[in-house]
């Protein structure tokens, strides 16, 4: 990749300088490292030996590789081989110093995964999905076939193998409702050692999620997280003994956690109103110290074996790095350094369910109302933060406002906020996006004949249902690998996506046909005035092609305005040049067609 070209403007230059995660660390070699990084312009995974500081490329495939992991010993890379994005394989392996991939569970079929847990003794857990199966986890060990020890139609998936590789924490839904797990911890010959279900059999929206195991020999602890008072919250199960610890932090926001290495801490990860910070807690006496971090985003931590710890940092107006509470950056990528961007504004616009929290950025030049762009995410448990995004200073260079709306079915704000999607999909997220526009519009900040919606995989989705259902309101429309046809979608996408349509719907097509109709961008898309922008990649699994054709079809028979990309990938690129293509064509086509 070109690195010193003075005339690439900041926005490409935000994609194409090299970036890196978090560093992953062998349990047992904690010199040993993997990563992602972007440094040949395709995000793989990459060895670190920090004894020496050597580093090398471990994977190299035309559409990237991101699914990895290390052995405990170090001794291994495992990543699992899709094809062209379409996230159905197997898992390979190879030395950490280099050499031949090999199949890491021979006798194991392609299949989506469904977690991976490697044990000390060359062992593994790998969790498996498949339209025919349904949800399978089987136990791989050197020189003899695998064995199954777990099969449900529902989805399942490995959670944690405790140290000494005797117990698996399993997250399942074999209750029906996709959103919210229980936990079954098994022996390795799928005998049952200790169940939680705080569903009470479906029928109670809490769900369950595996932290991990204590990392002591012995140790029979598994930290989990709960949705008791109406958020995550951390809590540490004794699968042995039943006890059951709960742990009252006091942090108003959603809480993660994990172990420190000796297992005497967790380091604890604070999310609250778009931001997040980090603190460790003393088991033994309940002691709550804050991780000094700046303001902005944590999107990943690790506690290392000396105490200290490494995290993912980033805001809306500065790019990740990685660092450490030693002070200074971890891990950098060599080259050109990304550009900043704007700082993030925010804004709580009254809604139809409650207080809606947007984040907002404006372009450097000018006072408004500005061109707008929604840029809305997917999904749809997921929330907007105050982090960088490449894809929203781009529009900021281009002089247009970016405002994102945590809608009703993010996280972050709570069990009841996330849950409310249900049943009325897609117009419930819909209703809060369209009170922020009215707010935006209203405030001055947005040219109400100059706004755009868009998104991609769910937020892409929502455009394409907004540009339906409320067709006076935007003027162009951007959709990145979308549902458009919520019946078709459903009979094609990977099994563990229609077990959470289901929950969504409260059924199939068949058994609501209602709900579906209602829900589905293909019943508007003659309603539909905006142009329309549809990118959409031919080997995804979530979004297929087929439900986009149908959609595109319909919008042809009326000579709508529209432009579709199809491009030989999954559920998005991990090209850095197809992520610059797809986004310059999005700007030029919302140039093209907003009045000026």
């Amino acid at each position: 990749m070109t690195t010193d070209d003075t005339t690439m403007p900041d926005w490409e230059k935000r994609f194409r300088a090299p970036r890196v995660g978090l560093p992953e660390w062998a349990e047992d070699a904690p010199d040993r490292s993997l990563f992602v990084s972007n440094a040949t312009g395709t995000f793989e995974l990459y060895a670190w030996d920090r004894a020496t500081g050597a580093r090398r490329r471990a994977t190299d495939r035309p559409n990237g590789t991101t699914d990895g992991t290390l052995s405990p010993d170090g001794e291994w890379i495992w990543w699992f081989s899709d094809t062209d994005g379409d996230e159905f394989g197997v898992w390979l392996r190879q030395p950490f110093g280099g050499g031949p991939d090999e199949p890491a569970t021979p006798g194991l079929a392609p299949s989506f995964p469904a977690g991976l847990a490697i044990g000390r003794d060359g062992s593994a857990v790998v969790g498996r999905s498949t339209d025919e199966d349904g949800s399978t986890i089987h136990v791989w060990r050197p020189d003899r076939a695998p064995v199954e020890i777990y099969r449900h139609r529902e989805s399942a998936g490995v959670g944690d193998l405790s140290r000494d590789g005797t117990l698996l924490a399993v997250e399942h839904t074999e209750h029906g409702d996709a959103m919210h797990s229980a936990l079954r911890v098994l022996r390795l010959d799928g005998s049952t050692v200790a169940e939680l279900d705080d569903t009470a059999g479906g029928t109670e929206e809490l769900g369950l999620e595996v932290l991990g195991f204590a990392p002591v020999a012995g140790d029979t602890r598994l930290l989990i997280g709960h949705q008791r008072r109406g958020r995550w919250e951390p809590m540490v199960w004794d699968v042995a003994t039943g006890d059951q610890t709960d742990l009252v932090l006091g942090l108003p926001g959603d809480l993660s956690a994990e172990w420190y290495p000796d297992g005497s801490a967790l380091l604890i990860e604070h999310s609250f109103e778009a931001r997040s910070e980090l603190w460790r807690y003393e088991l033994a006496d309940g002691g709550l110290a804050r991780v000094d971090t700046p303001a902005g985003t944590v999107s990943g931590a690790t506690a290392r074996p000396d105490g200290t710890v490494e995290y993912l940092w980033s805001s809306a107006a500065q790019p990740s790095s990685v660092r450490s509470t030693t002070g200074g950056v971890v891990l950098e990528a060599p080259g050109m350094k990304a550009p900043g961007s704007r700082p993030v504004e925010d804004a709580w616009v009254d809604g139809p369910g409650g207080r809606i929290h947007a984040l907002v950025q404006r372009p450097v030049d000018g006072e408004g109302p500005f061109p707008t762009v929604f840029e809305i995410h997917g999904g749809p448990t997921w929330h907007d933060s105050d982090a960088f995004g490449a894809g929203p200073a781009a529009w900021l260079d281009h002089g247009f406002a970016v405002v994102r709306v945590n809608y009703r079915g993010s996280t972050g704000y709570g069990r009841e906020w996330t849950d409310a999607l249900k049943h009325r999909v897609g117009l419930i997220e819909l209703e809060d996006i369209d009170a922020v526009r009215e707010w935006a519009v209203a405030a001055g900040l947005a040219d109400p004949r100059r706004l755009v919606l868009s998104g991609g995989s769910w937020g892409g989705y929502l455009t394409l249902l907004g540009l339906g259902t409320q067709p006076e309101a935007w003027a162009v429309g951007l959709a990145a690998v979308p549902v458009a046809d919520y019946v078709t979608a459903y009979h094609d996408e990977m099994e563990a996506l229609k077990a959470l349509d289901r929950t969504l719907f409260g059924g199939t097509p068949e058994e609501v046909p209602d709900r579906f109709t209602a829900s589905s961008p293909l019943t508007y898309v003659d309603a539909v005035r905006a142009p329309v922008y549809i990118a959409a990649g031919v080997n995804d699994p979530r979004c297929p092609i087929r439900q986009i054709d149908n959609y595109v079809d319909r919008l042809a028979a009326r000579g709508a305005v529209h432009e579709v990309y199809r491009y030989d990938a999954g559920h998005g690129s991990l090209v850095v040049e197809e992520r610059i293509k797809q986004l310059r064509m999005e700007i030029e086509f919302a140039l093209a067609h907003l009045p000026r």
